[in-house]
């Protein structure tokens, strides 16, 4: 199973009423095809109401577990919000520094 599939099937345990998990490898530097080490994960669940940033990455960190360890994903970008504060916002990702130039 492909590490985007396992981060997907533990973010549920979150209980989403959105998730979103997105491989942005491609734009990073070392990558070939198939590689799969950055991610993003825009995840909408009532679990962070009364929660600040901080704790809702915790939790986000803790469902993810040992796919955050050397070897696997290398980084995950989140963006957690409660069901109140999502309204479909755009949720880019920094360009990297490392990332393949394009001709």
């Amino acid at each position: 199973m492909s590490l985007e599939q396992q981060l997907i099937e533990r973010l549920q345990t979150l209980a989403p009423t959105h998730l979103e998990v997105v491989n942005e490898s491609a734009g990073h530097g070392g990558y070939f095809p198939g590689k799969e080490s950055h991610f993003k994960a825009v995840i909408v669940s009532e679990v962070f109401a009364g929660l600040r940033l901080v704790q809702r990455h915790q939790k986000v960190y803790a469902a993810a577990g040992d796919l955050l360890s050397p070897g696997k994903i290398h980084a995950l970008a989140i963006h957690a919000f409660v069901p109140e504060e999502w309204k479909g916002q755009a949720t880019p990702s920094p360009e990297c520094a490392h990332a393949p130039k394009s001709s």
